[in-house]
């Protein structure tokens, strides 16, 4: 139920095209909150047909002219009222940490080096982040909208320093496991 809201947003920070929003998405929203370009364009038609959006009037119409969107006051007050709706966090689903479980059954043979391939994946994110921080927010841009911006980049970031830590302990530990001299489950050295 979030894309539409996550296109309500995008649309009221400004009004754009159906492809300027994929590319919005792509560099901002989409760090969060991920969506395809169909969906977004899918999504376009059905806020539209819903009252929550309307394609703004162009000054001649031309064929193959990008549609330019704007929130309606109806998208404004239903993302008001997403906004305050009481919603529970979602369980994390990431595939590494069910490889790291099914580890546990078959062995760790294999999984260093995409324990090591998500670190410096979660490196070059943190990265990003920090440089969007150094970028978008300088010192002194304080604005309720801007604050709340920046609050939404440090959970970014945190995450990531999270991730990055997490995955240094996991790669220790499991490179422990498959070192020539680590003990076996019947207490023999391998």
């Amino acid at each position: 139920m979030s894309l539409p809201h996550a296109i309500l947003t995008a649309l009221l920070e400004r009004p754009s095209s159906g492809l300027e929003l994929t590319r919005r998405f792509d560099r901002s929203i989409g760090y969060f909150w991920s969506a395809t370009h169909q969906q977004i364009y899918r999504e376009l038609g059905r806020l539209e047909e819903s009252g929550l959006i309307r394609a703004l009037p162009g000054e001649v119409p031309v064929r193959g002219r990008k549609k330019e969107y704007e929130v309606l006051p109806a998208g404004s007050a239903e993302l008001a009222r997403w906004v305050g709706e009481s919603q529970d966090p979602k369980p994390m689903r990431d595939p590494l940490l069910l490889r790291i479980r099914a580890a546990g059954v078959v062995g760790p043979q294999g999984l260093l080096p995409e324990l090591r391939r998500h670190l410096d994946l979660h490196r070059g994110q943190l990265e990003t982040y920090e440089a969007i921080e150094a970028k978008d927010f300088p010192p002194g841009r304080d604005a309720v909208e801007d604050r709340l911006r920046r609050l939404v980049l440090h959970g970014g970031i945190a995450l990531e320093t999270f991730w990055l830590r997490w995955l240094e302990e996991a790669l220790a530990e499991v490179d422990g496991m498959t070192a020539p001299d680590a003990p076996r489950e019947d207490g023999d050295t391998a």
